[in-house]
């Protein structure tokens, strides 16, 4: 069977709750694979609005086994709290139903103070964090300190792994002024804790191959977008771990021959939230009119998203990056009714015409998007479910889209409802 990874091929916030969820229906296993609570799913089913951001798009369906994997930083704290919110919409999560890796990190409230910290006396470029912890939680996995979910199960290990982690934290809030961290106090918390984290605990790479040599369908549920990886997005304005879908290998274990399918999942335009470079940002009424209809508010912030025209230098690029087999276009129906469109096909930097995005941040500050303009349609596409739905206009514009970012569209969706979805490949298929 084949095994399909997920990933945001722009900068987050494309749809990709939605389409996990649609895929997860023939799935078998639904894995996260990289980020941490700072990511936000948002799912419409039956009318019903779940707001996932620790737990795999996959819980809401019944009869599947949702697993987060190591590749994830984890607060166990947010992590209950979510798991009690969507019980309470009546989702059934058991550990039957949920694993957790053994060897994933945790993010401690002292993770959330640093990150706040840094970001609130940062006076040259702010990146634009959550201030939930996620950087600073890498950064003591990266520095071999972290705490992870198996450390939990045995107290002395638990006391050596929090007092060489004081030893790391302390140091840099008596440089900052920030009262040292009260050690007995974060042992007690995480004792308490501890329990409600390690029933979903398990060796997750051992049940991910055992899974995948029974032929049971594996759904990799990547957070963010493309252009947030640290290695490949726009440094530094980027995440803190990889995003792209050769994460899917090494944050589960599955190992890179596991990976059969890569959909990339677009917004038929472009957003981001938080600081940093975007070439076709609109500060416009057009920027205001995408914004307005596409109900532009990040799921986890509720920050307001900057809106621009479709990009397909910077999607081009993020399919070559993550290998991707084909697209899932998203939000076609926002742009319903707007007479001319554009598209960017290059950049012009100090003159110099470029078809990629360059790595040098000065250089990507000072691109200029080149325009390819496209009739509009007046036609509703909202909750198309096949192509013969669509006005003749929104069929040219998905296929110049395919054309320029030189790789197929597999899947069309017209809104946020579940079933409101064209198939063209199916992902899934061996």
């Amino acid at each position: 069977m084949a095994n399909v990874v997920v990933v945001g091929a722009q900068w987050g916030d494309e749809g990709k709750g939605k389409i996990v969820d649609w895929l997860s229906e023939r799935a078998d296993v639904v894995v996260r694979f990289q980020g941490g609570h700072n990511a936000g799913h948002t799912l419409v089913v039956d009318g019903k609005v779940y707001k996932l951001h620790a737990l795999p798009s996959g819980v809401v369906r019944g009869g599947k086994l949702s697993v987060i994997g190591n590749g994830v930083v984890l607060d166990p704290w947010h992590l209950i709290n979510e798991i009690e919110t969507v019980r309470a919409q009546g989702v059934d999560i058991s550990p039957e139903t949920l694993m957790i890796a053994e060897n994933t990190p945790l993010i401690l409230p002292i993770h959330g103070e640093l990150d706040r910290a840094c970001e609130s006396v940062n006076s040259v470029a702010k990146i634009g964090t959550t201030g939930r912890g996620i950087g600073p939680a890498y950064e003591d996995k990266v520095g071999r300190r972290a705490i992870r979910v198996a450390d939990l199960a045995d107290e002395a290990t638990l006391e050596a792994r929090v007092d060489r982690l004081l030893q790391h934290h302390n140091t840099l809030r008596r440089g900052m002024n920030i009262d040292e961290i009260d050690r007995q106090g974060l042992i007690d918390q995480l004792k308490d804790i501890a329990p409600k984290i390690l029933e979903y605990a398990a060796p997750v790479w051992k049940v991910l191959n055992d899974k995948r040599k029974a032929g049971k369908r594996i759904l990799f549920e990547g957070a963010q977008g493309a252009l947030l990886d640290i290695d490949f997005g726009t440094y530094p304005f980027v995440t803190s771990s990889n995003v792209i879908s050769g994460q899917a290998a090494t944050g589960s274990g599955i190992g890179p021959g596991g990976i059969d399918f890569v959909l990339g999942i677009v917004k038929a335009y472009t957003t981001r939230v938080g600081e940093g470079p975007f070439p076709t940002e609109l500060d416009d009424d057009d920027g205001q009119r995408l914004g307005e209809r596409g109900h532009e508010f990040g799921t986890t912030t509720g920050r307001k998203r900057r809106c621009g025209w479709f990009d397909a230098v910077l999607v081009r690029q993020t399919c070559a990056t993550s290998g991707v087999s084909g697209i899932s276009l998203t939000k076609l129906d926002v742009l319903d009714g707007f007479e001319t469109l554009k598209i960017c096909v290059g950049y012009d930097l100090d003159g110099e015409r470029l078809d990629y995005l360059p790595t040098a941040a000065d250089q990507q500050a000072r691109c200029v998007p080149i325009y390819e303009e496209m009739s509009g349609w007046s036609e509703s596409t909202e909750g198309a479910r096949s192509w013969n739905d669509l006005p003749a206009n929104a069929i040219k514009y998905v296929k110049r889209i395919e054309e320029l970012i030189e790789c197929p569209v597999a899947l069309l969706s017209t809104s946020p409802e579940r079933n409101d979805t064209i198939l063209v490949t199916d992902p899934f298929a061996d």
